[in-house]
């Protein structure tokens, strides 16, 4: 069953965002062991993202809703981190999700 474009899109943005989320996480936390159960939790999101991405036409160039792609995907992990924040997590720094979010997206083309 294929899936559509904005299926696939939804897709990658959750996997995506789970996986910019995780890269903050582990940059916050001081414990080994934590930190390797963050940067695990990066590979695998980051590694599905990617294939979700490759099912994004045009998959050389960024596709048209870029932008928004990457707003939603901004909104999406600064809601979470302020949740894990209101929850008690220490050293998250916010100001990270923008620049992490356009690391990634451009290593993925769906920004420039």
């Amino acid at each position: 069953m294929a899936l559509n474009r904005k299926k696939l899109i939804d897709l990658f943005i959750g996997n995506i965002s789970n996986a910019i989320l995780h890269r903050i996480l582990e940059k916050a936390v001081e414990d080994d062991v934590i930190r390797k159960y963050y940067d695990k939790e990066f590979l695998n999101s980051f590694e599905i993202a990617k294939k979700y991405r490759e099912k994004i036409n045009p998959v050389d160039g960024k596709p048209q809703e870029s932008s928004e792609i990457k707003d939603r995907i901004v909104k999406k992990v600064s809601n979470e981190l302020k949740i894990r924040i209101s929850k008690g997590y220490k050293n998250i720094d916010l100001s990270l999700v923008e620049s992490t979010a356009d690391k990634f997206l451009s290593e993925l083309k769906v920004i420039e």
